[in-house]
């Protein structure tokens, strides 16, 4: 029987490196390979669920969302006009409740026919454990509706790999003005 000699992991590139990148992280298809999850300390995935309000406010001396593209037509639905945000994000639908993080991100009146946005927005935490991990929402509003679907695309900090959807629903909006408070409810999926 032949003697073995023990090869440590620390050399074992030394003589291969396909042998340890496969080895370390699974499958290779020469542009892409396996990862192992637990090399990036990912553990048991889990569902949260945040209850926020998002305030849009236009008014007043500190708006905290400005039109910087007008709807290039005569459009009912405001169709082409774009506004970008920087949103407080509250635990109550008063703008004095606890501000936990911001909404920056744009919305675009995306539909000619109907009052429909485009929303592209990062929820950016401010408060507790998730302070500086944001939740990534890209997806179609129709403002009108009582409850509005949207996808969660991502995330960063504690929710890389983040997905989910939100639901949000108008607590208040001012025709007038624009100013409008919106309950969010988002359903996440992270690690």
């Amino acid at each position: 029987m032949a003697k073995v000699l023990p090869i440590y992991l620390p050399t074992l590139h030394l003589l291969h490196p396909f042998i340890f990148n496969h080895l370390v992280s699974g499958e290779s298809y020469g542009f892409a390979r396996t990862l192992d999850r637990k090399l990036y300390n990912l553990k048991k995935e889990k569902l949260s669920h945040f209850r926020l309000f998002w305030h849009d406010t236009y008014s007043g001396k500190n708006p905290s969302a400005v039109k910087v593209v007008s709807s290039p037509t005569n459009s009912s639905t405001l169709f082409g006009a774009i506004s970008m945000i920087d949103d407080p994000l509250t635990e109550g639908p008063e703008l004095s409740s606890k501000l936990v993080g911001k909404a920056q991100g744009m919305y675009a009146s995306a539909a000619q026919e109907e009052f429909g946005l485009m929303m592209v927005m990062n929820f950016v935490f401010m408060e507790g454990k998730y302070n500086g991990s944001t939740i990534t929402i890209l997806g179609r509003n129709k403002v009108f509706s009582d409850v509005r679907e949207m996808p969660v695309i991502g995330g960063s900090g504690l929710f890389r790999y983040a997905r989910g959807y939100v639901h949000a629903s108008t607590s208040k909006n001012d025709m007038t003005t624009g100013d409008a408070v919106v309950e969010y409810n988002i359903y996440v999926l992270h690690y």
